[in-house]
């Protein structure tokens, strides 16, 4: 059985681990961070959560202050040997309700790239897609981020 719980200290090194093999395998994030350990954790953050399951961490979600109203769903992932067990899910729904005890509008961006597991996550999980932003900064992997709203 899979929960969620706040991400401790403790945690950092195998959530690091985890999204190291969740770049070789998916290519996110597109360019790895410099210091993983600072990047999972964002300045303007309202909270990290992680999945565990039987003891181990499998996935992580970070929640950031999008403006004085809104928040973002950030630094989302899922160990490769652990997707599609419904983990991604409950990181989301996770985010959702806390965003909704912030008062806070929740959305996400991603990277549009072919074959996105990510994507294909959100829309399965009733997430629409709200625009499409050109990027640079992602080479020649991909050239838009996808905007996204929760369900109603």
């Amino acid at each position: 059985m899979t929960e969620i719980r706040e991400r401790t200290d403790a945690d950092l090194e195998t959530c690091v681990e985890v999204l190291r093999d969740v770049h070789e395998l998916a290519g996110y994030p597109v360019n790895w961070p410099a210091d993983p350990r600072a990047w999972l954790t964002p300045v303007e953050g309202l909270g990290c959560w992680v999945a565990v399951a039987e003891g181990r961490v499998i996935g992580h979600v970070a929640l950031t202050a999008d403006g004085p109203d809104g928040a973002q769903v950030e630094r989302l992932f899922v160990d490769p040997g652990a997707t599609r067990a419904g983990a991604g899910r409950m990181l989301l729904e996770y985010c959702a309700a806390a965003s909704a005890g912030l008062g806070r509008k929740l959305s996400l961006e991603v990277v549009d790239m072919p074959g996105a597991a990510a994507i294909a996550l959100y829309r399965r999980a009733g997430w629409r897609e709200t625009g499409r932003t050109p990027i640079d900064w992602a080479g020649d992997h991909a050239s838009h981020l996808l905007h996204f709203e929760p369900p109603t």
